[in-house]
């Protein structure tokens, strides 16, 4: 938050521009973006779809040896998908043209394992040409994603899988058009199909193995305005360090010769690669995954995404997955369109688009460098002071007073990123008060949110710190849209949880149903013991209601008992408290048994990895078994959690062969992610009581 401060320090700026003289601009400082790299910093949001094998398996990760013939959407249509991306603000889209299972969406004629072989149009369909025309016909960018690793080729981690690798890169972008974007994953080696060997395979170094000096030289060649994601420390972009969208501030689009950075880059980089924030607007996963409704984001969590990656200069990538018909989940897409409208009534006003302004320094008095080219509304224009002046200040005053929250800066990134540090200062009652102190460099652009609204005609830019002499291209003020209060929902025991701002009275239903004006009202101490959906929203004093929040819940724990266990506190993955967890540190397999105290139809069960940071003891395989009587068991799932280090969310997983009901279930961990043992923060169990 940026507290209220007055200021004690002298108020008197003026404006040194004198007509007709010229100033040479200022030399561009260290690293500087490519015209590439800054169009592509422009866009600021496009979209992701994962569609493949994987939205038929429900896997986030196939292993390779799924067979093609799954893949038959029914009721695809690429133009209404990119349709829908395009009335969200995206300016692009990237499609997963093969993942890590190898399996090929266009027909490649680099490996077997691909489209020609699916059912779906009789072999002759291909999904990136309908992805690409349709991005074509929408006016939007077309982009894709290319996985290095291939967990079907049975010459991976060899000479031979380059050669199709190389021939794949090719192909996707010699033959759908402009290719404004290729993401290549860091998923690198480990188990897999690999043509029937079956086995775990490690590339070792993998910029040596793939050689992505040599990709990035042919990228360039065929597609030379391609924004290169990933590939070592050759591409033009990078990870913003989580998959959850936030990217570090500050954010430094610089890094070093080698790469790395994260989300915070390198101050004084050698090179420009920017940061990408990504994330799904689902807590589901990448793909598609049944019952993912009930766990779609809501348009105020993407608003926070936001203001944490484009408001910290990054890109914004946001994965909106299609289901096995084809079609974009309805709970996604209004969550998409209700974040469009967030968007657009934050933009609606700029406050300060051309205020006048007045500056302790003008660059040659050269009107061309005039303070006022900060609230012209165009990026290309920029203040500039002389070269040995690297803390300039500047008086923006508005045509009438205004109230606004939110603060934008851009510097003229053509030129690099200067500023190390600002402060903002407003005209409050006859005396400037420092109403945001911590703001730190700006680059790209920087979204600076005050933690209370703001009315006041004159402001004040203090740079505080920089490398070399500032050149800002944009000050703008807006005013975030009242957002509607959403409840969050918990459960503890059989006791339902409901929390919103204390004002508004709670309307929630545990049927599924949409709360209304007569559904029960919340109050402490409501009880809620079964497996299902709960939903909740507020009803404001007005009689309106707000947004609906919803939560899935497994049977009740109340009554839980942990019967035995390999190491470890078992009981912590049982305590409906994520912040806690079971590890179990003398390697694996480890493993529990509960008792649910009595009998139950299981359907299925979820794992929730440990919420601390830490991946050592994360268990990424596993089984699951039932028993009626704690004596006989029955092993009812088996597999991979995948993705958990990049993106360590709640992993559900259908049970098979569950019959009979059941009493006991016994988890155990087959495989720690990085160390020894396994752990879980919380194991989940759907289902129904048993009759009788």
């Amino acid at each position: 938050m940026n507290k209220l401060a007055p200021l004690f320090v002298g108020t008197a700026l003026s404006s040194l521009m004198l007509p007709g003289q010229a100033a040479d601009p200022p030399k561009p400082y260290g690293a500087v973006p490519t015209p590439q790299q800054v169009n592509w910093q422009r866009m600021e949001f496009y979209g992701f779809i994962h569609f493949g094998l994987n939205t038929f398996t429900g896997r986030e990760w196939g292993y390779g040896d799924e067979n093609p013939q799954i893949f038959n959407p029914t009721d695809f249509n690429a133009s209404e998908i990119v349709e829908t991306f395009k009335k969200g603000g995206m300016k692009g889209m990237i499609y997963t043209a093969k993942h890590h299972d190898g399996f090929c969406a266009w027909p490649t004629k680099s490996t077997e394992h691909n489209i020609t072989k699916t059912p779906w149009k009789n072999g002759k369909g291909d999904v990136v040409k309908e992805f690409a025309l349709a991005c074509k016909k929408h006016g939007i960018k077309f982009g894709t994603y290319l996985s290095p690793w291939d967990r079907n080729h049975a010459e991976y981690g060899k000479e031979g899988y380059l050669k199709a690798y190389y021939q794949q890169i090719r192909e996707l972008l010699s033959n759908y058009g402009p290719v404004f974007e290729i993401w290549f994953d860091g998923a690198n080696g480990g188990d897999g199909y690999y043509g029937g060997a079956r086995e775990k395979r490690n590339i070792g170094n993998a910029e040596k193995y793939y050689n992505f000096e040599k990709i990035v030289e042919m990228i360039r060649s065929i597609q030379p305005n391609c924004i290169i994601w990933g590939a070592g420390h050759y591409g033009d972009a990078r990870w913003g360090g989580s998959e959850k969208g936030h990217v570090n501030y500050p954010h430094w689009s610089t890094v070093g010769l080698n790469g790395g950075g994260g989300g915070t880059g390198k101050r004084g980089g050698e090179r420009w690669v920017p940061a990408e924030g990504d994330t799904t607007i689902n807590h589901s996963g990448w793909f598609w995954h049944q019952g993912q409704a009930s766990r779609v984001k809501s348009p105020e969590e993407l608003m926070q995404v936001w203001f944490d990656s484009v408001g910290r200069g990054a890109n914004l990538i946001l994965n909106v997955a299609a289901d096995k018909t084809g079609k974009l989940d309805p709970a996604d897409v209004k969550s998409l369109m209700e974040f469009k409208e967030l968007r657009d009534k934050l933009y609606a006003k700029n406050f300060a688009l051309g205020a006048t302004a007045t500056a302790s320094q003008t660059r040659g008095n050269d009107k061309k460098f005039s303070p006022s080219n900060m609230t012209d509304g165009n990026m290309d224009t920029y203040w500039a002071v002389e070269d040995d002046n690297l803390t300039p200040s500047a008086v923006i005053t508005l045509p009438k007073p205004a109230t606004f929250d939110v603060i934008r800066l851009r510097e003229q990134i053509r030129l690099g990123q200067r500023v190390d540090s600002f402060n903002i200062d407003a005209f409050i009652k006859g005396k400037w008060v420092c109403i945001d102190n911590g703001g730190k460099t700006i680059g790209n652009q920087v979204m600076r949110r005050l933690d209370r609204p703001i009315t006041a005609q004159k402001l004040r830019l203090r740079i505080t710190g920089s490398q070399a002499t500032p050149c800002i291209s944009e000050f703008a003020l807006f005013r975030q849209p009242a957002g509607a209060v959403r409840p969050s929902i918990f459960r503890r025991g059989d006791n339902l949880v409901i929390l919103a701002d204390g004002k508004n009275k709670i309307l929630y239903t545990t049927d599924g149903s949409e709360p209304k004006a007569g559904s029960p009202v919340y109050s402490q101490g409501a009880k809620f013991s079964e497996s299902g959906v709960v939903k909740a929203r507020c009803q404001f004093a007005n009689g309106k209601l707000g947004p609906v929040s919803q939560a899935k819940f497994g049977i009740s724990k109340t009554g839980w008992k942990v019967k035995s266990a390999t190491s470890g506190n078992a009981a912590a993955a049982i305590d409906d408290n994520p912040e806690t967890s079971w590890t179990a540190t003398a390697g694996v397999p480890q493993s529990f048994v509960v008792d649910m105290g009595k009998p139950y139809r299981a359907t299925s069960f979820s794992y929730l990895p440990r919420q601390d940071g830490k991946t050592e003891g994360m268990t990424d395989k596993y089984q699951f078994e039932v028993s009626a009587d704690g004596k006989t068991w029955k092993k009812a799932a088996e597999g991979e959690f995948s993705n958990l280090r990049a993106n360590p969310i709640e992993q559900n997983v259908n049970l098979k062969n569950v019959d009979e009901p059941v009493r006991y279930f016994r988890f155990t961990g087959t495989n720690a992610l990085d160390g020894s043992g396994a752990s879980a923060a919380e194991i989940n169990v759907f289902g129904t009581p048993a009759q009788g």
